[in-house]
């Protein structure tokens, strides 16, 4: 008799709150397409640290439909509604964030429920309904009015089926250059609650801890007047940072979102190192700013969700309450941000000197999960290994996983990039789901990409992993910066020490963009005794040869006059004559030589159909 009086004063208490509330859901954001859309809603007024857990035991979701499109966006707990600047952390704003990916008007319906652990549950009337639960509303999406790299100007990047990420605004196909170090870009100093929790002890092979955290002092020049900052001044280092790496044409960056015990031991988004169950309102609010910053320039978040030594922090590595509140916390938050890559973990699965890494089937689980709870199906990889038969073992049971769209692929060698990174495009076509594959860390593991006043030229790294990956139909590079020379994997203040190697980057990637139809070529290294080639059979051919001699290109069964143009990787620019302006096809056809004459240096040679 009790419970039915208490219920019922429960739910005459929640009417009230529901009359009084019904016009106090507020649809903020630029109501454009591609932006983010977000939902201001009135809840329970409650702290970070409160019970019932705000986090764990309150579940909101919001439902957008244009009568084709739907979409079911999980939503979050918000403080005060403006945590980044006022540190709050208690409140009752609650927030759902959406992209819309067409013009015209969206209708959302809101569900709010309250009951233990009901944040997880997939049944939609479990727990006892929020006074806004039911509520629903209406608005309008114009399209965008952003141009340039900005990515609200083209759209969310989606997996093609075909090797390749695309854009779905506009159809262009995505090609991946940027920064794999810091991998504790988000150990920052002036990020709230951010602070070194290790205990000044290095791996073995590994990079020493940080000293203090980052603070990107020699990038706070590239902070522009207008850009973001908070409480005051904070965050110009950081956003500087990501102005500069993206003035350089770069467009992707690697970054843990949480490496308690691993090597940096500097980021979580929880409230304290040592909490799994809360997460600090206003640290995450700040990461949004920093993301929502990188959108805007064009830069995806490369997410990477755990490292090798910390693989069983989270439910001793099953997929239970801790790590599927983890996962669901971060796609509320951010996954409507058009560019992400949801990496399951640095290093991912056991290795000898760890062997009690996260399970196959667990890691496949929390892929399953990832990709349940993410409206929008982002890009989903794993990182490997260095060791080469430790990364075949492991891949080989991911490959035709449909929920795991590619490796992260981590080579000890750069001169085993190209074939790597064939074998995966290959043994993924076998099973009819298709991967990206990406080069994302570079061995030696001291070494990596060294700074430019160690090595000016590159020529190795360009040659054998930049070129190596797009010339075998690799997706794109990051750079590792091993440990061993200054600004490395840990304690990278200044992007400026690479600025040589990201022109290079940059001069690849223009010039698969502006000259290759790449998506609709093949990898044909068959055609030549020397170097790599990528080939539209009978149209287009790309020889890249690396310094070692220029080759013949076998024509035999083809037909007709191709025209012969080179390109400069080691300095970009436009296409250059060479010794010969054609040759015909139907035999083995020699191009010449590239300008200058052959010098020992690395050319791109192009024979295009007339």
């Amino acid at each position: 008799m009790r419970t039915t009086a208490f219920v019922l004063i429960s739910f005459f208490l929640l009417s009230l709150f529901s009359c009084e509330n019904s016009n106090m859901i507020t649809v903020g954001g630029d109501l454009q397409t591609w932006h983010r859309v977000t939902l201001e809603i009135p809840g329970p007024h409650v702290s970070e640290q409160d019970f019932p857990n705000p986090f764990l035991d309150f579940r909101l979701e919001a439902t957008f439909t244009n009568g084709v499109s739907t979409y079911t966006v999980p939503g979050y707990f918000a403080a005060d509604g403006n945590a980044a600047e006022t540190g709050a952390v208690a409140g009752s704003i609650w927030k759902v964030h959406f992209s819309p990916d067409e013009a015209g008007e969206w209708e959302y319906r809101i569900s709010f429920r309250k009951g233990k652990n009901i944040a997880l549950s997939e049944n939609p009337d479990d727990g006892y309904p929020e006074a806004t639960d039911g509520m629903n509303g209406t608005f309008l999406i114009k399209e965008s009015d952003k141009t340039g790299v900005d990515f609200r100007a083209k759209g969310r990047l989606v997996n093609t089926g075909n090797h390749y990420l695309a854009h779905a605004g506009t159809g262009e196909i995505f090609l991946k250059g940027g920064a794999d170090s810091p991998e504790n870009f988000l150990g920052y100093r002036e990020f709230d609650g951010t602070w070194y929790g290790g205990n000044n002890q290095q791996r073995s092979g590994e990079d020493s801890p940080n000293a203090g955290l980052h603070i990107y002092e020699p990038h706070i020049r590239d902070w522009k007047e207008g850009d973001p900052q908070w409480q005051g001044g904070k965050g110009k280092g950081m956003i500087g940072a990501l102005n500069y790496l993206s003035s350089k044409g770069m467009n992707s960056v690697y970054f843990l979102t949480m490496n308690i015990l691993g090597d940096g031991d500097d980021v979580w988004p929880y409230t304290d190192r040592n909490e799994r169950y809360r997460f600090d309102c206003s640290k995450l609010d700040q990461w949004e700013i920093v993301f929502s910053h990188m959108d805007s320039l064009g830069i995806m978040m490369h997410v990477v969700l755990q490292e090798t030594e910390n693989e069983l922090l989270l439910d001793a590595g099953y997929l239970d309450v801790q790590r599927k509140l983890y996962l669901r916390e971060l796609v509320a938050r951010f996954s409507h941000h058009n560019a992400i890559t949801w990496n399951l973990g640095e290093e991912h699965g056991p290795v000898n000197w760890s062997p009690y890494g996260q399970t196959v089937d667990d890691t496949k689980k929390m892929a399953n999960y990832l990709r349940k709870t993410d409206p929008y199906n982002h890009l989903v990889v794993v990182h490997t290994h260095s060791n080469e038969n430790q990364r075949n073992q492991d891949m080989a049971e991911y490959v035709g996983h449909k929920t795991i769209d590619g490796p992260s692929l981590q080579c000890g060698s750069p001169f085993n990039v190209h074939r790597t990174t064939l074998k995966w495009l290959k043994e993924s076509a076998k099973t009819g789901h298709n991967w990206v594959v990406c080069i994302d860390e570079i061995g030696q593991h001291w070494k990596g990409a060294m700074p430019d006043e160690f090595d000016p030229a590159h020529d190795t790294i360009r040659q054998q992993v930049l070129w190596g990956n797009l010339m075998a139909g690799g997706a794109g590079v990051e750079w590792y910066f091993g440990y061993h020379y200054p600004h490395g994997d840990l304690n990278c203040e200044d992007w400026r020490s690479r600025d040589i190697l990201w022109d290079q980057t940059r001069y690849a990637v223009e010039f698969f963009r502006e000259h290759l139809p790449f998506s609709e070529m093949e990898n044909r290294d068959d055609l030549v005794t020397k170097g790599y080639c990528l080939a539209k059979p009978g149209e287009m051919y790309a020889v890249y040869y690396l310094g070692n001699g220029i080759t013949p290109v076998d024509l035999q069964d083809k037909t007709g006059e191709f025209e012969i143009q080179w390109y400069n990787p080691r300095l970009g620019g436009a296409l250059q004559p060479g010794s010969i302006a054609e040759v015909v096809a139907g035999r083995k056809v020699h191009p010449g030589n590239p300008p200058g004459g052959e010098n020992g240096s690395d050319w791109l040679c192009l024979l295009i159909k007339k």
